[in-house]
Order: C-alpha cells, then structure tokens, then sequence
C-alpha cells in the first residue's frame, strides 16, 4: 500500500526531508517524477501508465502535505518502515487502504526508480 497524509495533518514539514523517493510534496506544490529518481524522459510505470518524468504534475492537495502514490514504496529497498510515519508527530502518515501493493511490487517500483541502488 502507498501511505497517505490524512487531514491530521498539522504541516509541519517533518515528513518531507525523510523520503527517501521524493515522494512527498508540501500542499500546493506541483511535483515530478523525476523529482529525486532517475526517471527522465518519457517513462513506462510499472502499472502500464505512460509519462513525461520531466513533466509537472497537479498538486494531489492544495492545503495539506500529500504523498504521490505512483512514487511511494513505503521506503522499501531503504528502510525497514516508512520513515515519514516513523517521524510524523501526530500519526497521521498511515497506509492507504484503496492503494494495496503487494512487498515485490513495492521494490519493483524502487528498483524502477532508482535502479544503481
């Protein structure tokens, strides 16, 4: 599963510095693929979807820290837990029930994105 940043959210950035994919954005911000990866160009998503690495992104919030599913392996192939849970001081980094990844299909996609790890 992807983690998500729930309206708990207090803000404070914390969360942000930790991931080791990128992955997390503060509200508002637009973000790229390619942002923290390898990926450039045009690029294949292990789910099939074709993108611009390059290309910007919509905010997926505009008031709250978010995390980008398509980039989140709840730091797989990194660390033995999520760290933006591990260092979010009101719990509000918790898995997303509606995004279920099996463990090889989370470090696939680390593997994809960062492949000389």
């Amino acid at each position: 599963m992807a983690i998500i940043i729930t309206d708990e959210c207090i803000n404070c950035g914390a969360c942000e510095p930790e991931c080791p994919n990128t992955a997390i954005y503060e509200g508002a911000d637009d973000w790229r693929y390619s942002d923290g990866t390898s990926l450039k160009g045009t690029v294949v998503l292990p789910g099939g979807k074709e993108v611009n690495a390059d290309e910007t992104q919509e905010p997926i919030s505009d008031e709250l820290y978010y995390i980008s599913p398509d980039k989140c392996t709840e730091c797989k192939g990194f660390h033995e837990e999520p760290q933006c849970a591990a260092v979010c001081p009101v719990d509000c980094c918790v898995p997303d029930e509606d995004i279920v990844e099996t463990e090889e299909e989370l470090l696939g996609k680390q593997r994809f994105m960062h492949p000389k790890s």
